[in-house]
């Protein structure tokens, strides 16, 4: 006998299939939206039973962090689930890309993952299974939780889960609580601060790091240690009183660390993240056009035996949503999850994200009939090596773009976007190499990036770096601020930025006059620049020695950072004193300095 389909839905390709079932990617016959439909056989009883279940709690739970159901279907030959498309790539593929992320995009993915968690918990319902295969991305940023699979009513005792993110009580087999799911998050909020999952090993080491090793705080920004130290508690009591609590403590740390704005630079890159990952959505391989809004994907009406009944009520107009009558199915019953008895599906083009144990669909249309012109995607992305032949350790950030519409220019930028990086690992590799006999562990290249503007003519990226050699040594290498013209993929100059006159001595003094020092008294006259004042040398590029007596190519001491609200002269030198200093002032106060056809291009 061929497999079942169900009535009302076109299949457009197999995500998976196993012994007792199958995920499928399918349309929706008279909207063509596209969703997930999960198959499970009638002769897997256990796992139909699992997915009436799962079908069962995701029906109590609505809320934009969770994936909705819109149909559960059940006839002589099994059971399946139709779920909703979401907009986004699952965060296990995301590490898979970037290695880690930044802390306001970590923070950002936990507190989406915990309002998902908080509408599960108010619903009585524990997901127990939260890890990043089950946490979609969308392209604004928003994060949506996903397979509820193995997800029990509170107090329910169960050993069940994925033993990296399993909270103590879970090894124990004791009931489980909201407190489970808190500590998971957490787990997985480490692993995008970091990289690395907080305990590793075989399930016997996995066991006894989450039962009995302290939470590894130490590997995380200072400012989150203890949001980290309270979400991993060996005990439930020693955690936040549940997802939504834990939300208010996370976001009181979070703007402590990072400012009042943490939250929009999150989302700002962790779409970018998101949308950089287009290229491996599988849907654009299925040949799925985007659809018009508004179709309905609701259960009801009649089907023939075995099937499940097609959307009753028709289409609405867009943003509409389409009744979906109350009816019964012969030899086999449709059901509405209970989040409502009309449910409509409005997507566009859309993707599918396949992770461990569940699948969604996501969208990345836009309800329109042209195409859109995508913009520019500026991330944040990381390289985590060791470099081979020497021991040098490579935990750094830099900056990519994708999705610009020449590739070749795409290349140049993202060539000149991670030129500090590229040179502060040359520059190790070099030293290392020469005083490996002295080395003692490894030296290491650990740069930090933070954002400016991005788009649409300019891009601006500053380098903070902060490296280690395995050898006796003094002094820092330098990082340093790279502003890019996102149509050639040009670096902009100091002379492309400043009218002649300003790189003049007097012209630096009025412009230094303008600006805010983040040191105080750097450039005062008991500082320690006072008898050095900016020179127009400072801001092309500099010229080092070298061990052998010969002189090379180095950065600018003085560079340009454009800030999305101000300006800023990042001076960054290599030394063990006066080696940086942040000069900031708004937009407004040097304007006049600027070159007009570059300050024309400037926010504000």
């Amino acid at each position: 006998m061929s497999e079942w389909q169900i009535a009302g839905f076109a299949e457009v390709r197999e995500l998976g299939a196993g012994a007792q079932g199958r995920v499928v990617l399918a349309r929706h016959e008279e909207s063509g939206a596209p969703v997930a439909i999960k198959y499970v056989t009638s002769a897997a009883g256990r796992d139909v039973a699992r997915l009436r279940h799962e079908a069962r709690l995701l029906g109590q739970v609505a809320d934009p962090h969770v994936a909705r159901l819109y149909r559960l279907v059940e006839s002589e030959h099994g059971a399946a689930i139709v779920m909703e498309a979401v907009d986004g790539v699952s965060l296990r593929r995301v590490l898979a890309e970037h290695g880690s992320l930044t802390p306001e995009q970590s923070l950002l993915v936990l507190k989406g993952s915990l309002a998902g968690l908080a509408a599960a918990h108010a619903a009585g319902v524990v997901h127990r299974d939260y890890k990043p295969a089950n946490v979609v991305v969308r392209a604004d940023g928003l994060s949506k939780l996903i397979d509820f699979g193995i997800a029990v009513p509170v107090g329910e005792q169960d050993r069940s889960g994925t033993p990296a993110y399993m909270a103590p009580e879970q090894w124990r087999g004791e009931p489980v609580t909201p407190a489970a799911d808190v500590y998971a998050a957490t787990c997985v909020f480490f692993e995008c601060l970091t990289g690395r999952r907080p305990f590793t090993g075989d399930l016997g080491a996995l066991r006894s790091g989450h039962l009995d090793a302290p939470p590894p705080v130490e590997d995380v920004p200072d400012g989150l240690r203890e949001l980290l130290a309270r979400g991993m508690a060996k005990t439930p009591d020693g955690r936040p009183a549940g997802a939504a609590v834990f939300v208010q403590e996370l976001e009181s740390a979070a703007t402590a660390a990072y400012g009042t704005d943490w939250e929009a630079r999150g989302v700002q890159a962790l779409a970018g993240a998101a949308v950089a990952l287009a290229a491996v959505f599988p849907l654009a391989a299925a040949g799925i056009a985007p659809v018009a809004a508004g179709g309905a994907v609701a259960a009801g009406g009649t089907a023939a035996a075995g099937g499940a009944a097609a959307a009753a009520g028709g289409t609405t107009a867009a943003g509409g949503a389409a009744a979906g009558a109350g009816g019964t199915a012969a030899a086999g019953s449709g059901i509405l999850a209970g989040v409502g008895a009309k449910v409509a599906v409005a997507v566009a083009g859309t993707a599918v994200v396949a992770g461990a144990g569940g699948t969604a669909v996501y969208s990345a249309g836009h309800g329109r009939d042209e195409p859109r012109v995508r913009p520019v995607a500026a991330t944040v992305s990381t390289q985590n090596e060791t470099l081979s032949g020497v021991p040098v350790a490579v935990r750094a950030q830099y900056a990519q773009i994708s999705g610009h519409r020449d590739p070749a220019v795409q290349r140049r930028i993202n060539q000149e976007l991670r030129a500090p990086l590229d040179w502060s690992i040359d520059r190790i590799r070099q030293a290392t190499a020469r005083s490996r006999a002295q080395c003692s562990g490894q030296s290491r290249v650990s740069t930090a990036v933070r954002m400016g503007v991005r788009g649409p003519s300019l891009i601006s990226v500053v380098y903070k770096t902060d490296n280690r050699y395995c050898f006796p040594a003094d002094g820092a290498l330098p990082g340093w601020a790279v502003t890019l013209d996102l149509k050639t993929g040009r670096a902009y100059t100091a002379e492309d930025i400043f009218k002649p006159s300003t790189l003049t001595s007097a012209g630096l003094q009025v412009l230094w006059s303008r600006l805010t020092s983040k040191e105080g008294t750097f450039w005062g006259p008991d500082g320690c620049m006072g008898d050095h004042p900016p020179q127009r040398s400072d801001f092309l590029p500099s010229s080092e020695p070298t061990v052998d007596g010969g002189r090379q190519k180095g950065p600018p001491y003085a560079t340009v950072f454009l800030a999305p609200d101000h300006f800023e002269v990042n001076w960054s030198t290599e030394g063990s004193a006066c080696t940086s200093d942040q000069l900031t002032g708004p937009y407004a106060k040097v304007r006049d300095l600027l070159e007009p056809d570059f300050a024309a291009l400037l926010p504000g």
